[in-house]
This record gives structure tokens, C-alpha cells and sequence, in this order.
């Protein structure tokens, strides 16, 4: 991948787990990371903000002050220290947030001025979104730059890369996609417009760290809080040959995401429909979820219900590895 030798294609992928308190990395993430990194294995983090008024969800890490910057060195080293490669997501959530998230109270940013829906949770709760401010075009390149910052701390804390949250809704789709895109600036109407914002993102990020070490997330076949795309065919095809421009080294490494098991994954591996599969619900439930998938061991079951609660170990740490499955 890259300058990197990984030793199998099962990724964690980037799980929001809700227990950075004040959206500072907690110690119980060094654990919680160590105990699913394995020798030559990829770690992405949960999503990591870039700014203050980047989040979304409580409970979320940042990665924009010095004091952020130095709980993540632990973890990081933790990681390292078993031989794992660890990549950063860094993302912002534009609109997908409310005043309460905002510094001060205020508006989220976004493409737009339009509000999301109310959303329901799988546990019959309610995500209310409070109506966004649309950027102005002069406070854009501030935005890029806080990206840019973002990548330069998490190099800073020891991370050996990047991911760049360009999907699902967050503030890059927003930009890119045409359901929430009513612009009439250079960062509207077209296709190429749309996609300049995330495009500056990249180059300003690649720029900095290093083309080598960053990637990117995409969904543009999503609708998730609203935002679709009328041709997310072109979009996608649009956005890989220009990050292709971007990064003059690119090798095509791709990693698919989206609820794949053993037999799947080895599937579209096969067919070379991609080069590496993150696992999220399963890597969650269990830690050592690569040796499983080598001995076609049995899996532990997930509890949802556990996925997000604010608890430092229940649902977090405390799913069992094979080995003491066994020895019981």
C-alpha cells in the first residue's frame, strides 16, 4: 500500500465509539486500539475533528490543540509497539450537527443553508440538526487549512497517514454532492465546481504530509443525510482520476467497506474488486478479528446497543479473544 508492507487485507475501519470526553482521546483507547492491532495490519481511527466547530456527535475526538495532539501519542505508540500501521481519519461534519456541538452556540457550516431532517437512532431516539450557515467563498481556504493543520498534528502524534472523510454525508459531500449543493459560486452548479472544495482539501493535505500518506473516503452512491448525488457514477469516476492527477504515485490501492464477512471479503479480493476490506462491527465485537478470519475461527455477536454508550470498557474493551474462548 503505497511505502507500506501490510501482512493482510482486514482493516479496522473507522468506528465512532463516543468515550473521547471533551473530545480529547481517553487512555482506554490506547487499549481499545492496541487490543485489535496486529503485526503488519491497517488501523484507521475513529473520525477525528479538525477544528472546533467540526463536530457532530458526542464524545468525539479531535485532533486541532496541542492538548489533543499529545493524548493520541500513546495510543499511536501502542499501536506501533505491536506493529501496526495507523492512519488518522480526519473529518468535519458540516451540517450534520446542531448548536450544541458549536462553539459559542453558533450556526454549523455547510454548502448550504438547508437543514437536515430530524433523524431516528435504532434505539428510538431522535438526532435533531439545528439549520446551517452556508460558507461564504472567502472562508473556504480557512477551512482547507484546518485540514491541512489537522494532518499536520496527527504526523505530529506519530500517525503513519491520513484519511480524508470525503462521505456519508459529512461536510466534503456536502460540497460534492448535488442534492445539498445549491450554490451559485465557483464551488457550486458544476461537477468540477462541486468537487473543488474536497479537491483543495486533498492537495493542501497531500502538500503537507506527503502524498504517500493519504487517503481518502468516498460514497457517492450514499444518500445518507441527504445527500445524493443525480449522477454518482460521473462524481466517483471524476473525483479517483483527479485524486489520480493529485497524487503522481497513485498505485490504485482501494479498501471496501459496508458490512462484508469472511467469504465476501475473500470474494471481492478475488475478483479484485479491491485490494483491502475494513470491517467495523465485526472488528468491534472482535479484537482479533484477523486471526479469526485465518483460522475461519468462530465470532463473537456485537451488541448495537453498546456501540455508542460513553462506558470506558462495557461494549469497548471487553469482548473476548479467541485464546480465552479457548482455555475456558
Amino acid at each position: 500500500m503505497g511505502r507500506f508492507d501490510l501482512s493482510h487485507r482486514v482493516v479496522l475501519a473507522p468506528l465512532t465509539r463516543a468515550r473521547s470526553y471533551g473530545n480529547v482521546p481517553q487512555p482506554h483507547a490506547i487499549l481499545y486500539y492496541s487490543q485489535r492491532t496486529s503485526r503488519g495490519g491497517l488501523l484507521l481511527t475513529e473520525a477525528t475533528g479538525v477544528s472546533d466547530t467540526a463536530q457532530g456527535c458526542p464524545h468525539t475526538p479531535g485532533i486541532w490543540s496541542k492538548e489533543q495532539v499529545e493524548a493520541w501519542k500513546p495510543i499511536v505508540r501502542a499501536v506501533h509497539d505491536k506493529g501496526g500501521i495507523f492512519f488518522c481519519q480526519i473529518w468535519h461534519c458540516g451540517r450534520v450537527s446542531n448548536y450544541g456541538f458549536q462553539p459559542n452556540g453558533i450556526a454549523p457550516i455547510s454548502s448550504t443553508d438547508k437543514q437536515i431532517p430530524w433523524q431516528g437512532l435504532h434505539d428510538g431516539s431522535v438526532v435533531e440538526y439545528s439549520p446551517p450557515r452556508r460558507l461564504r467563498s472567502d472562508e473556504i481556504p480557512g477551512i482547507v487549512n484546518d485540514f491541512r493543520l489537522a494532518a499536520r498534528n496527527a504526523i505530529e502524534a506519530g500517525f503513519d497517514g491520513i484519511e480524508i472523510h470525503g462521505a456519508h454525508g459529512y461536510l466534503l459531500e456536502q460540497f460534492m454532492k448535488d442534492s445539498a449543493n445549491d450554490r451559485t459560486d465557483e464551488y457550486g452548479g458544476s461537477l468540477e465546481n462541486r468537487c473543488r472544495f474536497a479537491l483543495e482539501v486533498v492537495q493542501a493535505v497531500a502538500d503537507e504530509v506527503g502524498a504517500d500518506r493519504v487517503g481518502v473516503r468516498f460514497s457517492p452512491f450514499a444518500d445518507f443525510m441527504e445527500c445524493w448525488d443525480s449522477d454518482p457514477l460521473k462524481l466517483g469516476l471524476y473525483m479517483v482520476e483527479s485524486l489520480s492527477e493529485i497524487r503522481k504515485a497513485f498505485k490504485g490501492t482501494f479498501i471496501a467497506a459496508g458490512g462484508y464477512n469472511r467469504e465476501e471479503g475473500n470474494k471481492v479480493v478475488d475478483e479484485e474488486y479491491t485490494d483491502l476490506v475494513a470491517f467495523g462491527r465485526l472488528f468491534l465485537a472482535n479484537p482479533d478479528l484477523p486471526r479469526r478470519f485465518q483460522l475461519n475461527a468462530p465470532l463473537n455477536k456485537y451488541n448495537r446497543f453498546t456501540f455508542y454508550i460513553p462506558d470506558p470498557v462495557v461494549g469497548y474493551t471487553d469482548y473476548p479473544f479467541l485464546d480465552a474462548l479457548t482455555i475456558n
